[in-house]
C-alpha cells in the first residue's frame, strides 16, 4: 500500500468524522486504499465511539502513515468536523463518511478538476444510493435530481430546493472553507448551511459527471436520525439565508402554492415579520378564496410589480411546469422568484 513520507504534504486531505461505525468503516477505508491517487491523508475524527471503531482506526494508522486519528470524547458532528479541519494539511479537502464507499478514481478526478479550473471552489460528483432493495422513491428522485445539476448555473437555480451536494462526495479548497469560518453549529444541516454561505460568497460550483460516491442507506444514517436534518430544519436554514439575500429588506411576498408546504412557509415568514400578500395557485377550487387574509389567484391574474415570490409547490413534477409559466410571464428566477420545494 503506497504511503507518503511524514514530511511530504499531501495533495488531498480527507476529512472523516466517525462515531460507532465499526459495521461499515473497514469497507470505507478499503475504498480509500484503492484510490488511483496516493497523495492523500486521512484525518479521522473519532467522536467518542464506544464500539470497535477506535480499534479499526488504530490498526489502519499502524499499517498506513497517511492515516491520522483525532480522538474526542464526544461533542457532536460540527465540533468534530472543525477539529479535523484544523488538522488538515493539504490544499484540497475531500469529505468522506465512515459508512460510504468511494470509486477508485474519485480523488484523482475531483483533484484534477480543481487543479485545472482555478476559478472553481467546490466540485461534487454523481452519487448512487446502496443497497437499493428497500430504497424509497423519494430517495431515488433525490438521487436523479441532484445528479442532474451538472453545472454551476443549474446548482444555483435549485440551491433552495434541496441540498445540491452529498456532503461526503465533495472536494473543496481548504483555504475557502477556513475563510468562511469552517462549519457552523446551528439547528439545521451544517453542510447545507455551508453550501449556502459559499454561494453567498460567490464561490463557483461544479460537478464531475461520474458516479464517484456510493452513499450507504441504512436506518442509523445521520440524515435519518439527527434533528438537524429534519424537514423543518432544512426549511429554517433556507429561510435564514433567504433573509440575507433574496428577501433582504422585504416585508411581504407572494407565495406560489397553497398546500401544506406553502402554508409552512407562510408560518415561517410570518414569524420573521414577512406577510403573504397573495397566494398563487392553479386549482380552481382554491382560486378566489382568502387564505390567512390574502387572496388566492391564478398566474394569469398576478402582477408582481416588484414583489418577490416564493415558490413552495411540493407536488412532484410541478416545479418545471411553474418555470414554464414564469417564462411566459416574464418572471426571472433568482430575481423575481425562488423555488424552495
Amino acid at each position: 500500500m503506497p504511503q507518503l513520507q511524514p514530511s511530504t504534504q499531501p495533495q488531498v486531505s480527507i476529512l472523516m468524522p466517525v462515531r460507532n461505525e465499526d459495521r461499515y468503516l473497514q469497507a470505507a477505508l478499503d475504498s480509500l486504499y484503492r484510490q488511483t491517487s496516493s497523495s492523500w491523508e486521512l484525518i479521522a475524527v473519532d467522536d467518542g465511539s464506544n464500539d470497535g471503531t477506535a480499534e479499526i482506526l488504530a490498526d489502519s494508522a499502524r499499517r498506513d502513515g497517511r492515516v491520522r486519528i483525532i480522538r474526542r470524547e464526544g461533542g457532536g458532528l460540527v465540533a468534530a468536523l472543525n477539529a479535523g479541519l484544523e488538522a488538515c494539511r493539504a490544499p484540497l479537502l475531500a469529505r468522506m463518511d465512515g459508512d460510504d464507499i468511494c470509486h477508485p478514481q474519485r480523488l484523482e478526478l475531483q483533484a484534477a478538476y480543481l487543479n485545472t479550473h482555478p476559478g472553481t471552489g467546490l466540485v461534487a460528483c454523481n452519487f448512487r444510493h446502496f443497497p437499493r432493495t428497500h430504497l424509497k422513491q423519494g430517495m431515488v428522485d433525490y438521487e436523479l435530481w441532484q445528479n442532474s445539476l451538472t453545472m454551476h448555473s443549474l446548482i444555483i437555480r435549485d440551491l433552495f430546493v434541496e441540498s445540491p451536494f452529498v456532503h461526503p462526495g465533495i472536494m473543496t479548497r481548504r483555504a475557502l472553507l477556513e475563510d468562511l469560518g469552517g462549519y457552523h453549529n446551528n439547528t439545521w444541516p451544517e453542510d447545507y448551511d455551508l453550501w449556502l454561505r459559499m454561494a453567498g460568497a460567490g464561490i463557483q460550483f461544479a460537478r464531475v459527471p461520474h458516479t464517484l460516491l456510493f452513499w450507504r442507506d441504512h436506518p442509523e444514517r445521520a440524515t435519518r436520525t439527527m434533528d438537524e436534518y429534519a424537514l423543518h430544519a432544512f426549511r429554517a436554514c433556507k429561510c435564514h439565508h433567504l433573509l440575507r439575500g433574496f428577501l433582504q429588506g422585504i416585508h411581504d411576498v407572494v407565495i406560489a402554492g397553497a398546500g401544506l408546504e406553502a402554508r409552512a412557509w407562510q408560518r415561517l415568514l410570518t414569524a420573521r415579520g414577512i406577510s403573504v400578500s397573495t397566494w398563487l395557485d392553479v386549482d380552481p377550487r382554491k382560486i378566489g378564496r382568502m387564505l390567512h387574509n390574502a387572496p388566492v389567484i391564478s398566474p394569469d391574474d398576478l402582477h408582481l410589480n416588484g414583489r418577490k415570490m416564493i415558490v413552495a409547490i411540493g407536488v412532484r413534477g410541478t416545479r418545471e411546469k411553474f418555470r414554464s409559466v414564469a417564462e411566459k410571464r416574464g418572471w426571472q428566477e433568482g430575481m423575481d422568484f425562488v423555488c424552495v420545494a
